[in-house]
């Protein structure tokens, strides 16, 4: 055995030339500040796919930013509430002020049996223990609930009775069925999909008081109505479009670019999905989209920003977005993960170890659908069996 082969290892999914490979990599002792800790259970989400695919520029050879990891060893002067190793935790991948920071994205992410975090994370907070642990394989869905749980906090400031959600993915399904228990039951919950293929997959698995449609203009009732764009960056404006003839949008006296928030418009539309670069559209002539979609980010500011919004044709929007979510997202997804779990286990379609996640993303790397073996992914959760302890951890 040589020297190389007796420094402690970790198995991880990499980005290489030509696809995804499982990898050993040397495990880092946490330094003073840092963090190492142990993934039990990692998500993939569309971001990630969009990497694995070239349409990001993201550095990070390992991706990963949803699951559950648990605490193997600490630096010194990490807080005491996650020095002690097993301590399950959730690492929230947005940090509000560092953009340094952007788990998955610029540092290694969770696709990897040991991850090193950060002094900046573990510093502001980023690593949240859970006081309630849900079923293993559903901690891939704590943070994109998560997010979905910030944008209807955000979308309920404007108490709607109709909630339009476009796209069919993790994050569209994930809303229609936390909707109800964040925005009433009186709510009217409309699911737009993009493809037959995805009208037939959410037919075969109907969530009560959930209407399916292929309209991207469904006709709604009176009242308020809510809009919440699901969709992949290619699809948002195309899902803005459509969103925005969504019933008969309110006038006003309110001058363009008031942020205060107001609930008295009819409308509210919140991008909660990726835009092209310099991204424009015709409907809201001279409206920064990426200013509003990034208004908000970790769960600030408080009370949450809005931008309100002239159409071409003079109507009356209210427009806004989010990037990350604050660590109480978490924990309550976490919580309703728990307490509802039947509610979300259909989403996680597809339950793998690594050597298995290496072929997927490999496949998907190269081919534009979003199936595996015939069968619709919505989420992949790739467990990582628990790693004997390396020379480094067992000191």
């Amino acid at each position: 055995m040589t020297p190389a082969e007796r420094l402690p290892s970790h198995r991880a999914l990499v980005r290489e030339p030509g696809g995804v490979r499982l990898r050993l990599r040397p495990t880092q002792a946490p330094a003073p500040g840092e963090l190492l800790v142990a993934t039990q259970v990692a998500g993939l989400c569309g971001t990630d796919i969009q990497m694995l695919r070239g349409l990001r520029d993201d550095p990070a050879p390992v991706i990963g930013h949803e699951g559950i990891a648990r605490v193997v060893a600490a630096g010194r002067g990490v807080p005491a509430a996650l020095r002690r190793p097993g301590t399950p935790v959730v690492v929230n991948p947005t940090h509000r002020t560092d953009p340094s920071f952007l788990l998955g994205h610029n540092v290694d992410g969770l696709l990897q049996e040991r991850t090193l975090i950060p002094a900046t994370a573990v510093r502001d907070g980023l690593v949240v223990p859970l006081a309630q642990e849900p079923d293993p394989v559903l901690g891939a869905l704590i943070e994109p609930l998560a997010a979905v749980r910030y944008a209807l906090a955000v979308l309920a400031t404007g108490r709607p009775r109709t909630l339009v959600v476009y796209g069919d993915g993790a994050i569209g399904q994930l809303a229609v069925r936390a909707a109800r228990r964040r925005l009433g039951t009186d709510v009217r919950v409309l699911l737009v999909h993009h493809t037959p293929d995805g009208l037939a997959w959410s037919s075969q698995r109907a969530v009560p008081g959930v209407e399916l449609t292929l309209d991207a203009t469904p006709p709604v009732g009176p009242g308020p109505v809510a809009a919440l764009l699901a969709t992949p960056r290619d699809g948002t404006l195309a899902a803005l479009a459509g969103a925005l003839r969504l019933g008969t949008p309110g006038r006003s006296d309110r001058p363009t670019g008031d942020s205060t928030g107001d609930p008295t418009g009819d409308l509210t539309v919140d991008l909660f999905g990726g835009l092209p670069p310099g991204a424009t559209a015709a409907e809201l002539p001279g409206v920064d989209l990426a200013a509003v979609r990034a208004a908000n980010c970790a769960g600030h500011p408080v009370p949450y920003a809005f931008t309100t919004a002239r159409t071409a044709d003079g109507r009356l929007v209210r427009l806004t977005g989010h990037r990350g979510v604050g660590n109480d997202h978490l924990a309550e997804a976490a919580a309703e993960l728990c307490h509802h779990p039947e509610a979300y286990r259909d989403l996680v379609t597809h339950v793998v170890g690594p050597p298995e996640a290496a072929r997927i993303m490999t496949g998907l790397s190269v081919g534009g659908g979003r199936s595996v073996a015939g069968s619709r992914l919505v989420k992949l959760a790739v467990r990582f069996a628990p790693a004997p302890p390396t020379p480094l951890e067992a000191q």
